[in-house]
């Protein structure tokens, strides 16, 4: 039981560097392109990295997952917006639903 206590002391420890260090570290005005852009995508990879295994699992059957996240990914290349894609990709699960 007295584990629990080093766990959340290296949990604390791990989440504090990751905010403080960028703070204290860099001073100046960050000029180099490719770091902004890193810096810019990294909120969308974080949560595509965090959607995609609940995208494939959600539904219960691997391959109606695959196929809502391909028809989602297509009606976004193809113009629609983010409540269309969301209505497209629902109405595919309730519909394989039925499949099941």
């Amino acid at each position: 039981m007295n584990n629990i206590y080093v766990y959340v002391f290296f949990m604390f420890a791990v989440t504090y560097a990751v905010r403080i260090l960028p703070l204290t570290l860099i001073r100046k005005p960050i000029k180099s392109k490719f770091i902004k852009s890193f810096l810019f995508y990294v909120p969308y990879v974080t949560l595509a990295v965090m959607t995609f295994p609940a995208i494939i699992d959600a539904s219960g059957a691997w391959w109606v997952g695959a196929l809502t996240m391909a028809a989602g990914i297509l009606a976004a290349w193809l113009g629609a917006g983010l409540f269309p894609v969301a209505a497209i990709c629902c109405g595919i699960v309730f519909a394989c639903s039925f499949l099941l």
